[in-house]
């Protein structure tokens, strides 16, 4: 059972679910100070979370609800929404409340130190890592990347074609795949376009004299710019009404992989509600040290660094 995953993906696993349906099991957990996980299902006035073990019941003191609560670096939000969803802890104890049943102690924060010292501080940049979106801001997104610790992934670096908002590609709790882009001071910053293909990758789907379906991004005075997928956008003839954020049907003119051009024109648009679809990945490498998103024999060169 591979320990350091985002929060949620280790509680439907078969050893996780055996150990929470096994009172020896967890005891041997506890020897063993093994990262498990379990729905907290209350936080009580004194912010302490409820957690179900299945066989018993949890405690995660507040204090050891996150690395930063003990000295006021992290709010007691880290916590309180943590309810209806799945924690990561080690038990660091057991106890008998006032009717002689045991109940165990758990910490988060214990789990995340554990993890921050066995996994995050070994992370370089340009390692792909799994990641669980948390929330979204307008400059950004929020992921977990291993026992509830978070990571900024920047708008800028979701997708090629741009995007307005971190919404119109994830949703909270959705599951994805990133890339460390920076270790400044503790503070990892993600990335994620180079996962998302090379711009002849996304191209090779496409064919001239296609109708196809997109997202239109920008509109200027010589065009509309057509997102064909997260990673390709084609620029169209101007067509009056057009609006940014419509879908749109367009046709494919032409593709010029020497100027990474794919000319469209534009049939037909109507509004659009954006449903984001889990990401398509074209890479399934664990690192990444140089990504070219631009042909080989195209005049202007697009290029990632992480080395």
């Amino acid at each position: 059972m591979k320990d350091y995953l985002p929060e949620g993906r280790l509680i439907s696993n078969s050893e996780n679910i055996n150990i929470l349906n096994n009172e020896f099991l967890l005891r041997e957990a506890f020897e063993e100070q093994k990262i498990i996980e379990a729905k907290a299902r209350v936080c009580d006035l004194n912010h302490n979370l409820i957690v179900d073990l299945g066989v018993m019941k949890g405690i995660i003191p507040r204090e050891e609800g996150a690395v930063g609560i003990k000295d006021g670096t992290v709010r007691d939000i880290a916590i309180i929404s943590r309810v209806n969803r799945p924690v990561c802890f080690v038990i660091t104890g057991f106890e008998k409340d006032s009717n002689g049943r045991t109940y165990a102690i758990l910490s988060r924060e214990k789990a995340q130190r554990i993890c921050m010292e066995n996994y995050i501080s070994k992370l370089e940049k340009g390692d792909v890592v799994d990641a669980k979106v948390t929330h979204l801001e307008n400059f950004g997104a929020f992921a977990d990347i291993g026992c509830g610790i978070i990571a900024l992934m920047p708008i800028d670096t979701i997708s090629v074609s741009r995007i307005e908002h971190p919404r119109e590609r994830f949703t909270p709790g959705m599951d994805i795949k990133a890339v460390i882009k920076s270790i400044e001071n503790g503070r990892i910053s993600l990335s994620h376009k180079e996962l998302l293909g090379t711009w002849q990758q996304n191209a090779d789907k496409f064919v001239v004299g296609e109708t196809v379906s997109g997202i239109v991004r920008s509109v200027e005075s010589y065009g509309a710019f057509v997102e064909l997928s997260p990673n390709l956008a084609g620029l169209a003839e101007s067509k009056e009404g057009v609006k940014v954020g419509q879908q749109a049907s367009v046709y494919i003119k032409s593709i010029i992989p020497t100027k990474m051009k794919i000319k469209l024109i534009i049939i037909d648009t109507f509004d659009y509600t954006y449903n984001p679809q889990q990401p398509v990945y074209y890479s399934e490498e664990t690192h990444i040290d140089h990504f070219v998103y631009s042909p080989e024999n195209c005049e202007k060169r697009i290029e990632t660094n992480f080395s």
